[in-house]
């Protein structure tokens, strides 16, 4: 079964940057078979999509789901206070509550053009099960993939770390349930659904132990690596006073800067830090909305891309970004690199690089984030009839630059997951009626 998607303007993302105004896009059964302008290939069926922008789905590296439960509080603190403020609210989640959070964050990002979502999820109250797998059910559900982490934390304040002892965990017992996490969920080559990520917490919530021990089963098992990393300066103290290094100095003891490993945020990095991020082939997911809502700072995403690192872009959790807009953080990556750097430091489309391409790459995703033959036929169709492109030049520019945006349609997989705006596979109000009635069991 072939469908053409014509009368559109295509950005593709390839190698050479190819656009194609009046363009049209050729998908056979679940991949990207063409993608062109000029004369209409044959096609079993064939969808006008009336003159609107076609991009690849945009990719999310970081996320915690379950904090849509727990929106709007802690405003005015910075990262350390914040979590000590939400630590004891997390710790009464279960498997309802994170189906229903996932959901509401899976259907935000799916609306805002993601067809690809990685979630950080660390917390695990003792006598709970089942939260992983309420996140991939819920996937599933929506029909978005999904990169699942199975996440940790090992080090509670009676050993000088942050989270409240009744969160940590034993180091068997999270190297046991990752390795069963693994062998039940996680899917391996082209056009996967499900993957499975190993990602303990933080520096200061997991101990070094735990940080060598879940890079080598997850190098055994040849699963990704993620955490947190250099995201505030209080979070430097901390390291230098427990460690007498860096963060990133830390890390790269540990074993932990490799072509296997993404960190999220990397807000404070010296220039040899950011060079050796490159030279190592490590990953970052930037996060511009937290980091400056947390009143964090900007990561030097400009110096990162020329020194060769993947970057990609990520929402973060949303009790610190309160939206889990991909298509915005797009713009907030624009405009944080002008605001550091000056106007010419980042182009529109480097931006959606960022969102799109960049985030397959940290992901370790090549059959995701470009519209080319072979590749997944997972891409964003956003209209440009509205009000806030009325007069846009340049459409590509004017939809990044007036975001955020409701997608018109997503396809994941050759499968529409939003058609005229809505969701194809959920009701949205259900999803926001049951999010609302989980999040009042977490109401201060």
């Amino acid at each position: 079964m072939t469908t053409l998607y014509a009368n559109a303007h295509v950005v593709t993302l390839d190698d050479a940057g190819s656009e194609h105004a009046g363009g049209w896009l050729l998908v056979e059964d679940a991949l990207v078979r063409d993608a062109g302008g000029g004369p209409e290939p044959d096609a079993d069926e064939r969808v006008d999509l009336g003159g609107a922008v076609v991009t690849p789905g945009l990719v999310n590296t970081h996320h915690h789901l379950y904090q849509t439960l727990t929106r709007a509080r802690a405003q005015q603190a910075d990262l350390f206070s914040w979590l000590r403020e939400l630590y004891p609210v997390w710790a009464r989640v279960d498997e309802e509550a994170e189906y229903a959070a996932a959901r509401t964050g899976l259907a935000e990002l799916a609306l805002s053009g993601c067809t690809t979502v990685f979630d950080h999820h660390y917390v695990f109250p003792r006598g709970r099960s089942g939260l992983v797998e309420a996140e991939v059910r819920a996937a599933r559900e929506l029909g978005v993939r999904i990169v699942a982490s199975r996440g940790s934390m090992d080090l509670g304040e009676s050993d000088g770390g942050l989270p409240p002892d009744e969160l940590v965990e034993e180091l068997d017992a999270v190297l046991a349930d990752t390795e069963r996490l693994a062998g039940e969920l996680h899917e391996d080559g082209p056009d996967a659904r499900v993957q499975i990520a190993v990602a303990p917490c933080s520096p200061f919530s997991v101990t070094g132990r735990l940080m060598e021990e879940s890079a080598a089963l997850a190098r055994r098992l040849g699963l990704p690596l993620h955490t947190h990393l250099a995201e505030t300066l209080e979070e430097e103290a901390y390291c230098r006073e427990l460690y007498g290094c860096t963060p990133v100095e830390y890390l790269e003891r540990l074993g932990w800067l490799a072509d296997d490993v993404w960190c999220a945020h990397c807000v404070h990095l010296t220039d040899h830090e950011v060079s050796r991020f490159g030279e190592t082939g490590t990953g970052v997911a930037h996060c511009p909305t937290s980091n400056l809502r947390l009143g964090a700072g900007v990561a030097p995403v400009r110096e990162l891309v020329d020194a060769g690192v993947r970057v990609g872009l990520g929402v973060d959790g949303s009790a610190s970004n309160e939206r889990s807009d991909l298509f915005l953080e797009v713009k907030q990556a624009l405009l944080v690199a002008r605001g550091r750097g000056g106007p010419e430091a980042m182009t529109v489309r480097d931006a959606l690089r960022l969102g799109t391409r960049g985030g397959a790459r940290v992901l370790g995703r090549a059959d995701l984030g470009s519209l080319e033959p072979g590749k997944c036929a997972d891409f964003a169709v956003w209209r440009v009839d509205g009000l806030e492109l009325a007069g846009a030049a340049d459409p590509v520019a004017g939809l990044v630059l007036s975001a955020p945006h409701r997608v018109d349609r997503l396809v994941v997989g050759g499968e529409d997951v939003v058609r005229d705006g809505r969701l194809v596979r959920a009701d949205e109000d259900e999803i926001a009626r049951e999010q609302r009635r989980e999040a009042g069991r977490f109401a201060p």
